[in-house]
């Protein structure tokens, strides 16, 4: 490894999961000129569930954050798959109980970002994050990179910080990327799949064994549930985060422009509630979680086609901006963290900054591109696919339908393309054991 520049200034677009992390992972790696923009007034613990894969909680892990992270999130112990009549079909342990050295966390992803940010702030000052900035436009030249940023709260009022020189330059700004926009401005609006996601979340009595994910369904219409808040834990309910998934344009209409669609806008729930009427299973009654569900909103389901590349010189994208994902395996914020701690790395072991930013994104774009097209197929939910085409009408055992080794090796293959297979997972844990610790003591601070 070469000797780093920690004076090296860094820039990153977007507060974002992958945005924090990104900043927390260069700052225990000895960079400390960085500095977040972000677009919204106020950075607000919103959102619904998510969860985080053991290859991302690794990394939080040699961050410092597990113990905050078991504070917050639930330890996903398996994951149940179920056709629509709630017959199961396959199931699987997942984090500590499958033999992972590092947890599976089911989280609420306001509460994680507002670890996140806190964090942030705490490690690299309270000014490191500059809110109310949209990033507009970029020059670059050998000397450096400037990002140009308008107020959002009033446009017609200058930025607090108009313009920003910078060694690198990070996009971590969403599917919706401007920066993505400005390299490729004849892309378009994401690629709509068809299918529209209604999400929830609903304090009630645990299901199955209060920390289980249950997926069920098929490919165009599916329902997903998971317990995400440890305080609920704590005092014996369980904080349900669940999404409801339909199809509302065929799969050959060739028009893959996104509905307009107001993100995290509140919607009434005779949008899709009357589809999942007779989804009740033994443990848990969809009808009653969505109409105990007091508020619920809507988001197109979407992604982007894999490009060529993410790095221009001295920009480059990270996380929703590089590689937007559908919402199939529970991986996209997990993508995100593992980009953070590749393109930290590039930074290390090379000092010239448009070779690193070609070498980290020569490491995170073909998995990354393998995995949108994964995901297009329906990625670990095919076997959900597999069970309603060959019994649509229902099956009393899974054996007659499907053989036990060809569901497995749907789950087995998905975990060694998104990078949390279990062999590597924990030999990289076992290989970072003690790292947070070693950091924090050179750094003179407490873990």
């Amino acid at each position: 490894m070469v000797s780093i520049n920690s004076e090296l200034s860094i820039a990153i677009i977007g507060g974002g999961i992958g945005g924090l992390v990104l900043a927390l992972q260069l700052e225990a790696d000895g960079f400390r000129n960085i500095t977040i923009f972000e677009a919204s007034r106020s950075l607000k613990a919103i959102g619904s569930g998510i969860n985080l894969q053991p290859s991302a909680v690794l990394v939080l892990r040699n961050l410092g954050l597990l113990a905050a992270l078991e504070d917050t999130g639930i330890k996903t112990a398996e994951l149940r798959y179920y056709n629509r009549h709630g017959h199961y079909v396959v199931s699987e342990k997942r984090g500590e109980e499958a033999g992972y050295l590092v947890p599976q966390f089911s989280v609420h992803r306001g509460m994680l970002h507002e670890l996140l940010f806190k964090t942030v702030r705490e490690r690299l000052g309270e000014n490191c994050v500059q809110s109310d900035h949209v990033f507009t436009s970029y020059s670059q030249d050998e000397g450096g990179i400037t990002a140009h940023f308008t107020r959002r709260s009033d446009p017609s009022r200058p930025a607090e910080i108009q313009s920003k020189t910078t060694d690198i330059l990070v996009a971590a700004d969403g599917i919706n990327s401007t920066a993505r926009r400005l390299l490729y401005p004849d892309e378009g609006p994401p690629n709509f799949s068809g299918r529209m996601l209604w999400r929830g979340v609903s304090l009630r009595e645990p299901f199955l064994t209060g920390r289980s994910m249950v997926w069920a369904g098929h490919a165009d219409q599916k329902f997903i549930a998971y317990p995400v808040g440890r305080e609920a834990e704590r005092e014996g309910k369980s904080l349900v985060n669940w999404i409801a998934e339909l199809r509302v344009r065929d799969k050959d209409d060739p028009d893959l422009t996104p509905p307009v669609a107001d993100w995290g806008k509140v919607v009434p729930k005779s949008r899709f509630a009357s589809k999942f009427d007779s989804w009740t299973f033994g443990f848990l009654s969809i009808p009653e979680l969505i109409a105990e569900t007091a508020e619920v909103s809507e988001f197109p389901m979407c992604d982007r086609t894999p490009v060529d590349r993410w790095s221009f010189g001295r920009i480059t994208l990270l996380g929703d901006a590089a590689h937007p994902l559908y919402p199939i395996g529970s991986n996209g914020a997990s993508q995100a963290v593992l980009d953070a701690v590749a393109l930290s790395s590039a930074l290390q072991n090379e000092q010239d900054v448009p070779k690193a930013l070609a070498n980290y994104q020569d490491v995170r774009l073909p998995p990354t591109a393998k995995i949108c097209l994964a995901n297009r197929a329906n990625g670990p939910d095919h076997v959900l696919q597999l069970a309603h085409e060959r019994a649509p009408d229902g099956f009393e055992n899974i054996d007659d339908i499907i053989g036990s080794l060809e569901l497995e090796d749907v789950g087995r293959a998905y975990k060694l393309l998104a990078g949390f297979d279990m062999e590597s997972v924990n030999r990289k844990a076992e290989e970072t054991e003690g790292l947070w610790d070693t950091k924090s003591k050179g750094k003179g601070t407490k873990n």
